[in-house]
């Protein structure tokens, strides 16, 4: 039996410009489809209008190919897909998997905001509608760099929002019928979505679409063990300088430094790293930058006791 060809993705939202953090999340996966001689996808979730921030889009397409990140097909913008949307949500309604919810969040308070029936005393003109989750809706997978994860989506989660009452599409349905629309077969992405996981794969099991593999990779944290994130500014990457962010990134990533004398651009640099690229090597921790700034790198600790430099030994350049 042939097995299906690797398709990883990166999907970045548009709320504000790329960041170290996210060039860990777009290096690492394109390296593990490249690794998998597979392919790799861009695609914009623009689905939340509210936190989409005025050029951004632009910005982060153009920080992309600057950095040799290009993807292998037309980039999909969730903006323009509502009408599969609806049709995911028409089916589930349809099957009685999903149904409408007139609850507020200052109702669901007093069940500690988690959903598992209906409290609302008025019915909305817009109601959301929730994935139905009963209980003992435990789901289990593997992650490619955690191992075993396990989730009671009842207790923990409860019914999942999959349109909300303000009309907008909730990110959870929509990257579910991206992936199987895409033919996603490998999920690569930060660690801050580990928890999203379990209920996308029962989203995915009610739409009897197929379950990617998933592999979380670890989140950039600042000085104070926060994560690093566009929304709360941290330092955007530079399109004019690509080498220096790539090869930071790389390090991050727990990879060996080589000598990058032929590297004279990004796509030169990505042709070499492919072909060191060790996925045993990620880090399964998450990494803490030191001092204020997000442009420091920081050794991951698997990593940290080699004293080579993150560029390798100095050598000549043969670029003109």
């Amino acid at each position: 039996m042939t097995s299906t060809p690797y398709r990883g993705r990166f999907a970045p939202s548009p709320t504000g410009p790329l960041h170290p953090g996210s060039l860990l999340a777009a290096l690492g996966s394109w390296l593990l489809a490249r690794h998998a001689r597979g392919h790799w996808l861009v695609r914009i979730e623009d689905v939340d209008p509210p936190r989409t921030v005025p050029g951004a889009v632009a910005a982060q397409r153009a920080a992309l190919d600057a950095l040799g990140l290009t993807s292998d097909a037309d980039v999909v913008h969730q903006s323009q897909r509502g009408a599969r949307y609806q049709q995911a949500i028409d089916r589930l309604l349809r099957d009685g998997t999903a149904f409408a919810c007139h609850c507020s969040r200052s109702e669901l308070a007093g069940q500690g905001g988690i959903h598992h029936h209906c409290v609302a005393r008025t019915e909305r003109a817009q109601p959301a509608i929730r994935l139905r989750v009963p209980p003992g809706s435990v789901v289990r997978f593997h992650d490619g760099l955690r191992g075993t994860i396990e989730q009671d989506v009842h207790a923990q989660v409860g019914d999942v929002v999959l349109r909300r009452a303000d009309g907008y599409w909730a990110y959870q349905l929509a990257v579910v019928v991206d992936d199987g629309d895409q033919g996603i077969t490998d999920v690569v992405r930060g660690a801050d979505l580990l928890d999203s996981t379990p209920r996308q794969i029962l989203l995915q099991q009610a739409l009897q679409l197929p379950t990617p593999r998933y592999l979380h990779l670890p989140l950039l944290l600042d000085a104070q063990g926060r994560k690093l994130s566009k929304s709360d500014g941290a330092d955007a990457l530079d399109p004019g300088q690509p080498l220096p962010a790539l090869r930071r990134a790389w390090h991050q990533l727990g990879q060996m430094p080589f000598a990058t004398a032929e590297a004279c651009d990004a796509a030169g640099w990505l042709q070499q790293a492919a072909a060191r690229f060790e996925p045993a090597r990620l880090p399964p921790g998450d990494i803490r930058l030191p001092g204020s700034g997000a442009g420091t790198a920081a050794a991951p600790a698997d990593v940290a006791e080699s004293p080579s430099p993150l560029v390798g030994p100095a050598v000549r350049s043969s670029c003109s």
